[in-house]
């Protein structure tokens, strides 16, 4: 542990006097505020769009970015924008992607000591800045139509869970979400069904089909255009 890891868990579980209460903890909630409300009025204009999860580590020329790119390039030929976490890696793919077909390309970037930098392709305006990750979360979920996770780490995951969860328990409507690279994915819907589902009784046989695991372009534009089909909606055309 560092000097400064120490430090932060020290500061976390110091008694706090009620003036800093008041000083930090209470400022603390207009600065969320703020966030919210920065992120409802930009992004409650930009029309349906699909948010693109992935690892920020994969890098230009390996498979699953040009897959990445391909994918938002081609549910822009199909009236959807894209939302990406705005850095580098499966991020800056779906955004080259958006922009390369003349889409809507939204960055929903985080302030991190590491991986995460803006990616030079997100629209102008369209580009948030946020230092609270569940802020950051609603605002991946509240505006986008469909969920395509890549491979990603620890962070995929969490965005990942947060859509199935706010599907299973009904928050939010019952959007697609889509599982590129079964090769990947494959051994996650492995334990799910064997220990969460068979052995755990953890979840239903129902929730196994709340995403799809897919390894094409064209199978996720196809299961996102048959749901707008299904519901009688519209995309950006």
């Amino acid at each position: 542990m560092t000097p400064n890891e120490d430090k932060r868990i020290r500061e976390t579980l110091k008694q706090k006097t009620w003036n800093e209460i008041k000083t930090n903890d209470s400022w603390a909630i207009f600065k969320v505020m703020s966030e919210f409300v920065d992120g409802y009025e930009k992004l409650s204009r930009i029309g349906p769009c699909v948010s693109v999860f992935g690892s920020a580590r994969t890098k230009p020329g390996e498979t699953y970015y040009e897959l990445a790119e391909n994918i938002a390039f081609q549910l822009t030929q199909n009236g959807y924008g894209v939302i990406t976490g705005g850095g580098p890696g499966i991020m800056e793919a779906g955004n080259k992607g958006a922009h390369r077909g003349g889409g809507v390309s939204v960055g929903l970037n985080i302030e991190l000591p590491f991986e995460q930098k803006d990616n030079p392709f997100i629209d102008r305006g369209k580009n948030l800045e946020f230092d609270y990750f569940f802020v950051r979360k609603v605002m991946f979920v509240k505006y986008a139509q469909g969920f395509v996770a890549m491979p990603g780490g620890f962070g995929t995951l969490d965005e990942l869970f947060e859509a199935i969860t706010l599907i299973q328990t009904k928050k939010i409507a019952k959007f697609p979400i889509i599982l590129v690279g079964t090769s990947f994915w494959n051994g996650l819907l492995d334990w799910i069904i064997e220990t969460m589902l068979k052995k755990q009784g953890n979840i239903s046989d129902v929730d196994l089909e709340l995403f799809k695991i897919v390894d094409t372009a064209d199978e996720v534009v196809d299961i996102i255009n048959n749901f707008y089909k299904k519901h009688l909606l519209s995309p950006n055309f």
